[in-house]
């Protein structure tokens, strides 16, 4: 955003311009920024649906046969204190 109203600045050689300018610019990128979200959740959620026949009571299991999505434990590590 500093580099537009630089630029922009240094094109309209107008304050309120620019700051008008890099207002709109800003709104624009936070819609299309939240569109993008809402299409990757949408997508991620139509994806889902279709997801097959696993039953949502076993964990998927990986080649190692430990549950998918679980972190392992690092060795040398501690466990935390908290709950």
């Amino acid at each position: 955003m500093i580099v537009f109203a630089i630029a922009n600045y240094a094109i309209t050689q107008s304050v309120w311009t620019t700051v008008v300018n890099t207002v709109i610019c800003a709104v624009l990128i936070q819609v299309g920024y939240f569109v993008a979200v809402l299409f990757m959740v949408w997508r991620h959620g139509a994806s889902g649906k279709h997801a097959g026949n696993a039953s949502s009571d076993e964990p998927a299991l990986t080649e190692g046969g430990k549950p998918k999505g679980k972190a392992s434990p690092l060795s040398g590590v501690g466990r935390s204190r908290l709950p």
